[in-house]
C-alpha cells in the first residue's frame, strides 16, 4: 500500500453555499464572495500544459520566449538551427490531439476537475478565437478547436468539472508591448485582446474554474480585473458554480480571489485559512513535454500521494500537471502516475473528498503523520507494533481501523499523559490490504 490510512473518530464536509447578492467592482465585494462548495470538496485536479511548444519539445513551455525573445537561450536557438529550415517559424509548429483518450485516462485518476492551457504566454488559442485572427489552432496548426473538442469529452464521458488556464499577457503581441513602453498608461492591449477573450472563453466554453495567470507586469487595474470578476459573478453563465485564481495584476497574489495560488508548487506546510491551491507538475524540471527527460526527473508515486496529502491537510486542493506530446499523447509515465494515483484514491478517498482540515495538521510525536479527520502515515512503522499519534483526545467511543482493510476494529491505549493514542497494528497483515506497498 503506498500509504496506509487509519479513521479516527468523525468526519467533516464543507458545505459552503454561493451567495445569490450582487457585487461590484471592487477587492472588497469581490473577496467577500464565499467559495462555491463543489471546489473545495473536489480536493485533486489535473492541470495539462500542452500547445505549439509541445512539438520542439525543448525549454519546456517558455520555448518560443527563450528561442526568440530578449536573452535567447544558446542551447535552444542552436537546437532550431540543427533541426529546423532557416525560414522556420513558431507557427510552424501544431500538435495533434486524442480528447477521449485524455478524459478516460483522467476520469481513473481520481480527481475532479480538468484545467486546461487556453492559451500561454505565446498567444496562441486553443480554440477559433475571434480575436486572436489567423493565431488560434483552428486557422495555424491543427485545424480544430481544440478547447472545444476537451471540453465536449469531459463532459460526455466523465462527471469532471472543467477549468481554463488564460495567460493574461504575450510576449510579443505589439498591442501589448505598446501600452508596456508607455507604463501601461494606456490600456489598448487589455480592452481589445484580453478582456474580450475572457469573456469569449467563458460564454462560450462556460468554465467552472478561470485560471488566470501572465499577470505579473502591470497593475490589477490595468487588465480592469475588478470590472471583470464582477461580470463574471453577477451575469456571466457560470456566475454561481465558478472559481478564480489571485493572478490578476501586480499585487494581487496570495491577497485577491477566489483561492490563492501565492506561487507555484505553493505548499506552506501549516494550514492556511484563505482557500488554496498547489499547482505542482509530475516532471520536476517543467511543465510542458520534454522528451530528453529522464526517469529521475518524474515524482515516484509515493512522491506523488505525500503532495496531494500534504496539501490537502493544510486546506488546500492540489493540481497535478502532466505535459503531452506534439501527438497528443499523454506520455507512458504521466500515465502510470494518474491510473496509481487513482488506484490509490479509490481506497483512501474518502479520507479526502469533502473534508477539512482537523485542527492538527501535523502530529506531536509523530512526525511522518499528516491528518484530517484521517491520519495518513506517510512511513509505514519499522520494528514496532505500535503507531503513536500524540495529538488525539481518546473516549470511550473511539475506534480505529484501516481504510483498504476487512474493517477490523485496530486495539488502542491511550498514550502516556493522559492524550494521544497507541495503535496496535500486530494483527494487520499489509499483504492483504488493498494497496500493493507502502512509503
Amino acid at each position: 500500500m503506498w500509504n496506509s490510512l487509519i479513521t479516527l473518530i468523525f468526519v467533516v464536509c464543507s458545505l459552503l453555499l454561493p451567495s445569490e447578492q450582487q457585487y461590484t467592482s471592487d477587492w472588497t465585494s469581490l473577496d467577500a464572495r464565499p467559495l462555491p462548495k463543489w471546489y473545495d470538496e473536489s480536493k485533486i485536479g489535473i492541470f495539462i500544459h500542452w500547445g505549439l511548444y509541445s512539438v520542439p519539445a525543448i525549454s519546456s513551455e517558455w520555448m518560443w520566449w527563450n528561442w526568440q525573445g530578449d536573452n535567447p537561450s544558446e542551447i535552444v536557438v542552436d537546437y532550431m538551427k540543427a533541426n529546423y529550415p532557416p525560414d522556420w517559424t513558431y507557427a510552424n509548429f501544431g500538435p495533434q490531439f486524442h480528447p477521449n483518450e485524455w478524459a478516460d485516462l483522467f476520469a481513473v485518476s481520481g480527481a475532479k476537475y480538468v484545467v486546461l492551457t487556453s492559451k500561454h504566454h505565446e498567444g496562441y488559442a486553443m480554440w477559433p478565437s475571434k480575436y486572436s485572427f489567423n493565431w488560434n489552432a483552428m486557422h495555424v496548426g491543427p485545424k480544430r478547436d481544440l478547447l472545444g473538442d476537451l471540453a465536449s469529452a469531459i463532459r460526455n464521458r466523465t462527471n469532471l468539472a472543467f477549468g481554463l488556464y488564460y495567460s493574461l499577457f504575450e510576449w510579443f503581441n505589439p498591442l501589448y508591448l505598446r501600452d508596456k513602453s508607455n507604463n501601461f498608461t494606456t490600456q489598448v492591449y487589455a480592452e481589445t485582446k484580453a478582456l474580450p477573450e475572457l469573456k469569449e472563453i467563458v460564454e462560450t466554453y462556460k468554465p467552472d474554474i478561470v485560471w488566470s495567470d501572465g499577470e505579473w507586469e502591470p497593475l490589477d487595474t490595468y487588465w480592469n480585473a475588478t470590472q471583470f470578476l464582477a461580470w463574471l459573478y453577477n451575469n456571466s453563465p457560470v456566475k454561481d458554480t465558478v472559481v478564480v485564481n489571485d493572478r490578476w495584476g501586480s499585487g494581487t497574489l496570495c491577497k485577491h480571489g477566489g483561492f490563492y495560488t501565492c506561487l507555484d508548487r505553493y505548499n506552506p506546510g501549516h494550514l492556511i485559512e484563505h482557500k488554496w491551491e498547489n499547482c505542482f507538475t509530475i516532471d520536476k524540471r517543467s511543465w510542458a513535454y520534454r522528451p530528453i527527460a529522464n526517469i529521475g526527473d518524474y515524482m515516484t508515486i509515493e512522491e506523488v500521494v505525500k503532495e496531494i496529502v500534504t496539501t490537502i491537510s493544510t486546506g488546500g486542493n492540489a493540481l497535478v500537471n502532466v505535459g503531452p506530446n506534439m501527438h497528443g499523447k499523454i506520455p507512458p509515465i504521466y500515465q502510470e502516475r494518474l491510473q496509481q494515483m487513482g488506484s490509490w484514491l479509490k481506497v483512501n478517498g474518502e479520507g479526502l473528498y469533502g473534508s477539512m482540515p482537523w485542527l492538527y495538521q501535523n502530529d506531536t510525536i509523530n512526525s511522518d503523520v499528516c491528518r484530517y479527520v484521517y491520519a495518513f502515515l506517510l512511513v509505514w512503522p519499522k520494528n514496532t507494533t505500535d503507531i503513536t499519534l500524540g495529538a488525539p483526545l481518546t473516549s470511550s467511543n473511539t475506534v480505529v481501523t484501516i481504510l483498504g482493510s476487512n474493517g477490523d476494529l485496530l486495539q488502542w491505549r491511550v498514550a502516556d499523559g493522559n492524550r494521544g493514542i497507541v495503535i496496535d497494528v500486530s494483527n494487520v497483515k499489509l499483504h492483504l490490504l488493498e494497496m500493493d506497498y507502502t512509503l
